[in-house]
């Protein structure tokens, strides 16, 4: 049977994670995965976090399973993080899933269900997992652009194309901190593309994987919240692994918010049926853990605090990378990175180009030309940008099949 196999496509993100360890160059510096690491380079256990495993072991009262909707308290707790404390909750359910990828996949399986013939736009670019799990669901995926030729959000581009999106159609929306672009749409855009919905009749499909890493938590959830109220059906899918630093605990939220609390209930049901086949029940420690954060009031203002660092941090990082580009020369380049927000920011640099800032500075980023700012260690962004100036000071020689 296994020789029967072809050989199948390896992940482009930890390819390049595997290449960087097997770099023996001390100088390297990793900026592939987007994980959140602090000065020393490390991925930090959060204070909050920290305690609420501590409160947990001391309960340790079972280890019991939960059901097909994981940590009912989990649910809850996001149900209200996500929509605010005035948000339409009666016609919402949230069922815990196993991180945001499995979000995806388990609103993508909902979709082919409920809609088989969808076609769900996402934008371009985007996250590299989005396709594939949306293609493995059976969907149809169809791309819209993103940004204009300045690197800013494409207002006008973007709600033209969707304006082709029909009523049976689903349109991904990344919250906050779109990936890998850090640019994001202006409050004013989110509404455009609320009442592109409402007069289109497409389903937006919510993306939230950074909430608190780009404007601050409250603001970074405004556009969805906005959307919530506005659209009589939306899916939602949540992630931890970011804001809580709960990469390998996997945690994860998908929530559907209907026009009625019987269709929600259906969308639950689903779900949970979805759930079962796929993985039975989600994971319970890092759901507890968040949990128990969000229904203690100082452990949820330290929590809060310590997001508030983190994002101080990315930001000065991007504020610091575009004074020493504006420095060495690169105007354009950092006026374009200055308008980008969250953990990632996109090079103006080519595929060849990111090649050569790998094998000439040790500089690690996606072929794409995307970076995790939130990796660099402050006192080495003034080589980040002088290979990035270096790169873009050498001439590209097109290939012979390029010149045809």
């Amino acid at each position: 049977m296994l020789e029967l196999l072809p050989p199948p496509p390896t992940d482009p993100l930890w390819e390049l994670t595997y290449e960087f360890g097997d770099d023996e160059r001390p100088e390297r510096l990793n900026l592939v995965l987007g994980v959140y690491r602090d000065q020393s380079g490390t991925t930090p256990v959060m204070a909050a976090v920290r305690e609420a495993e501590i409160r947990l072991a001391q309960r340790s009262e079972t280890k019991e399973y939960r059901g097909l909707s994981g940590n009912t308290a989990f649910n809850r707790a996001m149900l209200d993080l996500v929509l605010g404390p005035h948000g339409p909750a009666e016609r919402a359910a949230a069922v815990q899933t196993v991180a945001g990828s499995g979000a995806l996949r388990l609103l993508a399986d909902l979709v082919f269900r409920t809609r088989p013939g969808a076609t769900v736009w996402i934008s371009d670019p985007a996250y590299v997992n989005h396709r594939p799990i949306l293609e493995a669901a059976g969907l149809k995926v169809r791309t819209y652009g993103w940004r204009d030729a300045e690197g800013g959000f494409d207002t006008a581009g973007v709600l033209r194309q969707l304006a082709e999106a029909g009523r049976d159609d689903v349109v991904l929306l990344q919250g906050c901190c779109h990936n890998p672009t850090g640019v994001d749409p202006l409050l004013d855009d989110w509404e455009a593309l609320a009442e592109s919905a409402e007069r289109g009749g497409w389903v937006p499909f919510v993306d939230l994987a950074y909430h608190g890493l780009g404007d601050g938590l409250e603001a970074d959830l405004l556009a969805t919240r906005m959307l919530a109220a506005r659209v009589p059906e939306m899916l939602i899918a949540v992630s931890c692994s970011k804001n809580f630093g709960l990469y390998s605990d996997r945690v994860g939220c998908a929530v559907v918010l209907g026009s009625s609390a019987r269709a929600v209930r259906h969308a639950e049901t689903a779900l949970q049926n979805a759930a079962r086949t796929l993985y039975s029940m989600p994971p319970e420690h890092g759901a507890a853990v968040v949990a128990t954060i969000l229904q203690d009031e100082a452990l949820k203002d330290s929590w809060q605090a310590e997001l508030d660092v983190m994002r101080g941090r990315i930001t000065a990082n991007r504020a610091d990378l575009t004074a020493h580009l504006g420095a060495l020369g690169r105007t354009e380049q950092a006026r374009s990175l200055a308008r980008q927000k969250g953990m990632f920011s996109m090079l103006p640099l080519s595929p060849n180009q990111m090649l050569r800032l790998r094998r000439q500075h040790a500089i690690y980023g996606t072929t794409s030309g995307r970076i995790n700012i939130a990796g660099i260690p402050a006192h080495r962004i003034p080589c980040l940008a002088q290979g990035i100036a270096a790169v873009l000071d050498t001439v590209e020689v097109p290939r012979p099949r390029e010149m045809a």
